[in-house]
């Protein structure tokens, strides 16, 4: 019985027509040549003229501006520390979601502004915000953040309330008598 097996370097003399070689006569890696990574990101990067990046991040009626820059950690939001305006940790945890994804914890100073809804939406825009602003200065990291969800916006909103009931879909409290 014949163990004819093939791997992912056989790929390339298999798509060139060529026969591929036995697995017997070992290892052909120094005869192929690797694919080149790619040197330069898919995108520019885009600074404003003092060096930092902006984004516009939008969550339930929260929209935030972010502006992201070089430094040592520091979230600003509407001029106070992020620790004052975002006093539950676990809102602070979700607007670091993204520098733990990108592996960039404390190597951003962030300011923002965020306007409109309340403070989960609030901060959820600055998540956005940061995740967009961040692969604006570092490109390279755009499929880490995207792969993790953090680019798209989440449309989801509070439904409108309907004539005739008491919220979106509750009805009145029914009385037999």
């Amino acid at each position: 019985m014949s163990d004819n097996r093939q791997s992912l370097s056989d790929l390339g003399s298999i798509a060139a027509g060529q026969p591929a070689p036995d697995a017997t006569a070992g290892s052909t890696d120094e005869a192929t040549p690797a694919p080149a990574a790619p040197t330069t990101p898919l995108r520019a990067q885009e600074l404003d003229k003092y060096g930092r990046a902006y984004a516009t991040g939008r969550r339930k009626d929260a929209v935030a501006r972010v502006w992201l820059k070089p430094g040592s950690g520091k979230i600003t939001v509407n001029g106070r520390d992020q620790e004052i305006y975002f006093a539950r940790p676990t809102l602070r945890l979700v607007i670091n979601q993204v520098f733990g994804v990108a592996g960039r914890e404390g190597q951003y100073d962030v300011v923002c502004t965020v306007k409109g809804g309340g403070l989960s939406g609030q901060a959820g825009a600055v998540k956005h915000g940061i995740a967009q602003a961040i692969t604006r200065y570092e490109p390279v990291l755009r499929s880490p953040v995207k792969a993790a969800g953090f680019l798209t916006r989440d449309s989801r909103t509070v439904e409108r309330k309907k004539y005739g009931k008491a919220k979106a879909r509750r009805s009145f409290q029914f009385s037999k008598r």
